[in-house]
């Protein structure tokens, strides 16, 4: 696997199928894991980084597991590349910006990645298109048992397995679904959502995790708490509030079809037009304008293009995809026009002075 490989391929968590598509994105569920033999990264050396990620890297690349991994250094990639793995949801913003020896293992779908030397040693995840918590237990639980078959992890029988952060001690799981939520956002109804979350200790978070703004309406719902809980117990308490958000939003999108359909209607056809034919934009803009677009597909306002293409659009418009397409660094001004020939070039309207 080449990382200018991935630029001709989408995950297949982007592909827009399974339960409940038309609002929920993709479901992941990640592990945190330690080896017993090393310190916590906060106390190991550069020498001892270095030992973890060449033992690691060896295990994941031999691991018997139904979709073999490839393993990247990513403390040898370039900014550009580290970017462009993070916008594709496979590494995260703490593993690209951090220093020091480090990898991913990344299956060929997409749909895996496990990386070594983040804030734990091993962090293991897996996305799914869709509502699909169980699917994804399933598959990281297996690739966990067949790491586990090689390594002896950190682990107290008292506590559960241990992890950097306190937050992740017992199970180590994290449970996210990342959902599109624009009825909510646009009748101003989604701070009441997060209120309820907070009370029942569930996060929310923007489109890249943790300290990330929401964007394009995106907001991943997640667990805060892996202690005292089993990892079924976990993935249940998300799994029963998730349709609840799902309801709300569906029943906001028909109000707003049924009161405002002119008005909604003129949105996502403007919304459309503008990235149809622009010259120049900014990746923010294209996030705001993607959404009103891909709710204009799921309530029928758009019938000629594929729920697919626009949740492709949302990661290959990004900064660093728009570079890796190019060949090229570009500043932010060659990034907008370069985002806008990209959208007119996707969408069917590539030709000067649209």
């Amino acid at each position: 696997m080449k990382l200018d490989d991935l630029t001709q391929t989408s995950g297949a968590w982007l592909q827009g199928t399974g339960p409940e598509a038309d609002i929920v994105i993709s479901s992941r569920i990640r592990l945190a894991r330690n080896l017993a033999q090393f310190p916590f990264l906060s106390r190991a050396d550069e020498a001892t980084r270095l030992e973890i990620a060449q033992l690691l890297s060896g295990h994941i690349e031999e691991l018997d597991i139904k979709d073999a991994l490839t393993y990247l250094d990513v403390d040898t990639m370039d900014e550009i590349d580290r970017r462009f793995l993070v916008e594709r949801q496979l590494i995260s913003r703490e593993l690209s910006e951090s220093s020091g020896a480090r990898g991913v293992g990344i299956s060929q779908r997409e749909n895996a990645s496990l990386m070594v030397n983040e804030e734990d040693h091993l962090r293991m995840q897996v996305l799914r298109s869709g509502l699909a918590l169980e699917d994804c237990w399933s598959e990281i639980d297996a690739i966990d048992d067949a790491m586990e078959a090689r390594v002896t992890y950190a682990f107290s029988e008292q506590l559960g397995y241990l992890t950097a952060c306190p937050t992740n001690v017992g199970t180590g799981i994290r449970v996210s679904v990342m959902l599109h939520l624009p009825a909510l956002v646009m009748t101003k109804e989604i701070q009441k959502v997060f209120q309820a979350l907070q009370k029942i200790h569930l996060a929310v978070r923007g489109l890249y995790g943790e300290g990330s703004q929401a964007m394009g309406d995106f907001y991943q719902i997640s667990n805060q708490v892996t202690m005292g809980k089993s990892e079924q117990q976990i993935i249940q308490d998300v799994m029963d509030v998730i349709p609840r958000i799902i309801g709300y939003e569906r029943q906001y999108r028909e109000a707003l079809v049924k009161e405002k359909r002119r008005d909604l209607h003129d949105q996502v056809s403007r919304a459309y037009g503008i990235l149809r034919t622009a010259q120049t934009i900014s990746s923010e803009e294209t996030m705001h304008l993607l959404s009103s677009v891909r709710l204009g597909i799921n309530l029928g306002l758009i019938d000629d293009l594929e729920i697919s293409t626009v949740n492709e659009l949302f990661i290959y418009t990004q900064p660093a995809h728009l570079q890796k397409l190019r060949h090229s660094e570009l500043e932010s001004g060659e990034r907008n026009v370069a985002r806008a020939g990209y959208l007119r070039e996707r969408l069917g309207t590539n030709h000067d002075g649209a």
